[in-house]
């Protein structure tokens, strides 16, 4: 089994655990079940931004260890006043060491789009999604078919939710999209070796239909690659490893935007 294959398998047994013991009427009865979503989609686009979707996350199959203590409200609040356009947070906490309560944590300091970032293959988890403060939902075409993403896409608009499908070949451009989609990331890092490389992106820039807002994720580190990424007309960049593993995250993150926006000047 490669490693997104072990993942699937969790998750499926994640799910059927949670559904057992957190029945959807619970789920319905959260606040956020009445609280409008906050835009990535409109706040990507925005001139004021540089797009950068800053992660918060604790270790990942392909790095390890991140920072095994996180203090999620100084974290999300110094990402967004560092500069950031949004909050990505990672919820799965087999492989990831998140937490869903690490998202309600964020979005109880903050008023920014924020992703919940997890692997999503059935519905309840995008009613978990909108019941802990999400605006927005990954799906994965490696592990959807397209079938499948189309009707979690669909499933998440009727909930007033935002859907980002990340892909990583033209072949999951070319099945996958469909019309309930808001954003299309492309992954440089390669689900199944784990390695990186930013011309993915570029590559499949092109094949990217114009009424999704594009972003790249995974292997962005400097201010020259965000540069270069815009000119294939991407809006948002996905950064979590390279923040989380410095001493201090926030500093990294306010460093690379500042960078971002002196070569921009």
């Amino acid at each position: 089994m490669t490693i997104l294959e072990k993942i699937i398998a969790t998750k499926q047994q994640e799910v059927a655990h949670n559904k057992s013991i957190t029945p959807v009427k619970l789920l319905e009865s959260s606040i956020y079940f009445e609280t409008e979503k906050v835009s990535m989609k409109e706040y990507l686009l925005r001139p004021d931004k540089v797009g950068i979707i800053a992660e918060i996350k604790r270790k990942s199959p392909s790095t390890g260890e991140l920072k095994s203590s996180v203090n999620i409200e100084e974290l999300s609040i110094g990402y967004m006043q560092a500069g950031a356009t949004a909050l990505s947070v990672l919820t799965d906490n087999t492989y990831f060491g998140g937490q869903n309560k690490d998202l309600t944590e964020a979005r109880k300091f903050n008023y920014c789009p924020i992703l919940r970032k997890d692997f999503i293959i059935d519905e309840y988890q995008i009613l978990e999604a909108k019941s802990i403060g999400a605006d927005c939902i990954l799906l994965i075409a490696a592990n959807l078919s397209p079938q499948r993403c189309l009707e979690l896409a669909k499933f998440a608009h009727k909930l007033g939710l935002e859907v980002l499908m990340e892909v990583h070949s033209k072949e999951e451009l070319d099945s996958h999209c469909n019309v309930h989609l808001d954003i299309v990331g492309v992954n440089n890092r390669n689900l199944h070796d784990f390695s990186t490389n930013i011309e993915t992106s570029m590559k499949l820039s092109e094949f990217i239909p114009e009424e999704f807002v594009k972003i790249s994720e995974s292997g962005i580190t400097e201010a020259e690659q965000v540069l270069q990424l815009k000119e294939y007309g991407f809006k948002g960049f996905l950064v979590g490893g390279h923040f989380m593993k410095m001493a201090e995250p926030v500093v990294a993150c306010r460093e690379l935007i500042s960078n971002i926006q002196h070569q921009l000047s």
